[in-house]
């Protein structure tokens, strides 16, 4: 077993950059034409040999069995390159069950009603500076609410507000410059140009500001009551006793910060977007919001009755996935599919092609959060992938979606935001995070019968 040949290569391969251009063009377009070719089919992007998973149980043994596919290939090696190879989402399979008990008590349900507090505090501060007719960037809007978010959860007060904005900027930096980053080979990642400087300049602030952070805490020797607090504190019970290094805590908290603040609000984006395109379900969830909360302000105690949000949501996160494509290295021989795949292969795959296949939904295309009642026949479990599966499941799912209903809930019961004029068509901005491109909405203050 030395090549992955028996897997079918998909059409229209290029001279030397093989399938480069409709990756880097449409690749929405493009992986969800790769299922008519075979469920396992292999692309060539520039120097880069990839095997796309297309099928969904094919994708749910690969995500299970993380020892044989680890993490790695062209998306994490540039990940990497930020986060480090000691963070929870980084790390290899070696390390990660130890990383993944130590992170586990931040996330445990005890915790989520002061997080989610903290969550209603920093949405309300944010849409409540909002006025009447007010044009938004709401793209930039959703990243000030979640990075407070996280910078609250994560750090509670340890990053204030006047040292936020710089960090943001280089999130941005570092998400804009993803996925070209991501095909560029050696040396061309490293060559002076402007876009690889800002990127060397914007990875080197942000580990500086969090190592800072982490400095200072470790030092105080204070429970704050926060994640970075959890992590500090954590001990392997069940291993060799200790807690993490200063570099796992490093990247373990690099990483809660990214993930923390482009996915979610990436998703918040979108649904706004697709709101405003159904004007039918934004009644109901005008009515909804407007029966369940107090005052217009979404706390824990109202997630329970906040249903169709929480739907929305879920259908919002199919439909747009923020996480929309990831690869992984084969580390062994191994089959897949009846396919024999070397040790050293890299393999993709992608939620949003699974979750466009007319195979497992009904109108795949359609934005339906009622598919998600639990009175109607429900998709497959391994049709849902916006945070991955298995023992490599992203650990922060509840987390995302508590702060996502809460921050629908409360944007809806307040405000209502519509396209502007001529500016309907909104269209992705693909990195690591699938957002919208540009999407300026006005905002209207609601009455309740709205």
């Amino acid at each position: 077993m030395t090549s992955p040949r028996s897997v079918p290569v998909a059409p229209k391969a290029l001279p030397l950059v093989g399938h480069l251009i409709p990756m880097l063009r449409n690749p929405l377009e493009f992986i969800n034409s790769l299922p008519a070719h075979g469920e396992l089919v292999r692309i060539q992007v520039g120097p880069f040999t990839l095997v796309m998973i297309c099928d969904p149980e094919l994708t749910r043994q690969a995500l299970v069995d993380d020892r044989v596919f680890d993490k790695g290939g062209p998306i994490f090696d540039r990940v990497r390159e930020v986060v480090g190879d000691d963070g929870l989402a980084s790390c290899p399979y070696s390390t990660h069950r130890r990383l993944r008990r130590l992170a586990q008590p931040a996330f445990h349900p005890a915790r989520f009603p002061g997080y989610a507090k903290a969550m209603s505090t920093c949405i309300e501060d944010v849409t409540g500076s909002w006025h009447a007719g007010q044009i938004l960037d709401v793209p930039t809007e959703m990243m000030t609410i979640t990075s407070r978010i996280t910078a609250a959860t994560l750090f509670s007060g340890a990053l204030p507000p006047g040292e936020l904005g710089p960090v943001l900027d280089d999130v941005k930096t570092f998400f804009d410059g993803f996925y070209q980053r991501m095909f560029m080979v050696p040396p061309l990642d490293r060559l002076p140009t402007s876009g690889n400087r800002s990127h060397v300049r914007a990875r080197t602030r942000l580990r500086a500001a969090f190592d800072q952070i982490i400095a200072r805490r470790r030092a105080e020797g204070v429970d704050h009551d926060d994640l970075l607090s959890a992590l500090l504190a954590a001990h392997d019970a069940g291993g060799d006793g200790h807690g993490m290094t200063d570099a796992e805590i490093s990247d373990t908290v690099v990483t809660f910060f990214l993930a923390g603040t482009e996915t979610t609000a990436a998703l918040l984006a979108w649904a706004l977007d697709l709101l405003a395109r159904h004007p039918g379900i934004e009644r109901r969830l005008h009515a909804e919001v407007d029966a369940v909360l107090d005052g217009g302000r979404a706390t824990h105690a109202d997630l329970p009755r906040l249903e169709l949000t929480h739907r929305i949501i879920t259908e919002t996160l199919r439909l747009r996935p923020p996480g929309w494509i990831f690869t992984r290295t084969v580390t062994a021989d191994t089959r897949l599919g009846g396919h024999l795949l070397p040790a050293g292969s890299s393999v993709v795959y992608s939620p949003y092609l699974i979750h466009h296949r007319q195979d497992l939904y009904d109108d795949p295309e359609a934005f339906d959060p009622d598919r998600w009642d639990p009175k109607r026949p429900q998709p497959p479990r391994h049709a849902l992938l916006p945070f991955a599966s298995g023992a490599r499941k992203c650990i922060g799912d509840t987390f995302g979606m508590t702060e996502a209903v809460l921050a629908l809930a409360t944007i809806t019961a307040r405000w209502r935001l519509e396209h502007r004029p001529g500016h309907q068509r909104v269209r992705p901005a693909l990195g690591l995070a699938l957002r919208p491109r540009s999407l300026d909405m006005r905002a209207e203050p609601r009455g309740r019968a709205d």
